[in-house]
């Protein structure tokens, strides 16, 4: 990627969404001299890490008129990875040991991480760049530039112009709801994990959650706690899986997939076991959604591919007006948000230039051409998996940024493993101290913390 042949532009440039990344995008866009203007539409920063004990009223999300609440969060909610991995990398997410009101566990809770976004909204004057409670209705491209409509919480509306739109507004607001046989005539009630926000509501009932990674293995354990009975769904297991958890009230059982539901109320897995159930739990993701970018039909979302995207960031041929920050999933999130936004903010300026819209979707089809000779199904486009660092690497160096640390990447595959191998006690028991340590070591060499490391290294859990 060569250095561009004409001075370093100043643009002007909207940032949908004052999320995790639509703050770090805000701050990587002025640092490179843009101005910035952030458009979201709830009252402070946090995107969805902040709590509300609100739910949508189509619990399954199927009615694209319906209200739309968009944390996901759900109150017992922990971080799934260690806080030292979590953060941005020149703003380190450790704890405040001057604060007794903050979390200090390595996994701590929601609420920590909505506290150290703000903190880091703080720290970079991020907030008045923000327009709080304006919704953003439609963002389309008019004469090389983008047009931007929205209106605020008091009814006025803006109509304005940017050179460019950075699309940091999440996806984790649209459920994915499992395909299951019979499921029309089925009389119980579905919800999915969008809308979990306590146990009480499934108190003495049996429940069927469907999905067992991060959000299903918390949200079962949970409700299991005051339900009946619980059983979980899980795709990765094999077909005659059928074991019982004895954690936390030996009431919770581990299945295949389901196979059917009946109108009687039944629910049978492919196992062959027949469960009468009260309530299904869709822990089964979200999809892609972007109701107000009008591209004329050259971007869409097919089978959860949004598509063409370049790196997943710039779709090729309205680049780089238009961008995404942080489209791909993967455990180094909040990193990723940042490198991804150095390297918009480096091609919005024309201080690093992109290949041509031809070169670029021939990188997009062959990207696509080897993905499917893998055999890994559309769906799974942005999942990276093994080959995050991969990935952060490559932009890395598209725009002068440090490689992922060898600590940062450890601690993710290390603590995918205890995830999957202790799910009860992973939060509060590891074997890796050692990453840890290097971590708060890197921190105090770079200056980012003015503490010694031991002080939280002594102090463990």
């Amino acid at each position: 990627m060569a250095p561009a042949p004409s001075p370093i532009n100043s643009q002007h440039v909207a940032v949908i969404g004052a999320g995790a990344a639509g703050l770090v995008a805000a701050r990587e866009l002025r640092r490179e001299g843009h101005t910035v203007v952030v458009l979201d539409r709830e009252k402070q920063v946090g995107g969805l890490w902040v709590y509300t004990p609100e739910t949508e009223s189509d619990e399954l999300g199927l009615d694209p008129t319906r209200p739309i609440v968009h944390s996901s969060v759900y109150k017992s909610l922990r971080t799934n990875l260690p806080r030292e991995c979590m953060g941005y990398k020149d703003f380190p997410f450790v704890p405040r040991g001057d604060d007794p009101s903050r979390d200090s566990r390595r996994y701590p809770s929601h609420r920590e991480v909505l506290a150290y976004l703000q903190d880091f909204a703080t720290e970079f004057n991020i907030e008045e760049m923000i327009r709080f409670e304006t919704e953003v209705l439609r963002v389309e491209p008019v004469n090389g530039k983008w047009r931007v409509q929205s209106k605020t919480g008091g009814g006025f509306s803006n109509d304005e112009i940017y050179d460019a739109v950075v699309m940091c507004c999440g996806h984790f607001a649209e459920p994915n709801i499992a395909q299951i046989p019979g499921i029309e005539s089925w009389p119980g009630r579905q919800t999915h994990s969008h809308s979990y926000r306590v146990p009480d509501p499934f108190k003495d009932e049996v429940v069927v959650v469907i999905g067992n990674f991060a959000s299903g293995a918390d949200i079962s354990r949970d409700i299991s706690k005051v339900a009946k009975e619980v059983h979980i769904a899980s795709r990765a297991s094999k077909s005659n899986t059928f074991e019982k958890r004895p954690v936390p009230n030996n009431n919770l059982w581990m299945h295949s997939e389901i196979d059917t539901a009946h109108e009687d109320g039944t629910i049978v897995f492919k196992n062959g076991k027949v469960v009468h159930a009260d309530t299904i739990v869709h822990c089964t993701g979200y999809k892609y959604y972007f109701p107000f970018l009008e591209t004329n039909n050259y971007m869409r979302v097919d089978d959860n591919r949004v598509e063409p995207l370049y790196k997943h960031i710039f779709p090729p041929a309205l680049a780089p007006g238009l961008s995404f920050i942080g489209l791909p999933a993967m455990g180094l999130q909040f990193y990723m948000f940042e490198v991804q936004s150095k390297w918009v903010a480096a091609v919005l300026s024309g201080r690093v230039t992109l290949p041509s819209v031809n070169e670029m979707m021939d990188d997009l089809k062959l990207s696509y051409e080897t993905q499917e000779a893998l055999g890994i199904p559309k769906r799974y486009t942005h999942k990276l998996g093994k080959s995050q660092c991969e990935y952060l690497d490559w932009i890395a160096d598209q725009c002068g940024f440090p490689h992922v640390e060898h600590w940062r990447d450890q601690e993710v595959t290390r603590g995918y493993q205890r995830l999957g191998n202790q799910p009860e006690t992973f939060r509060d028991e590891w074997d890796d101290d050692d990453l840890m340590e290097e971590a708060y070591e890197d921190f105090a060499r770079l200056n980012l913390i003015n503490f010694h490391p031991s002080r939280f290294l002594e102090s463990g859990r």
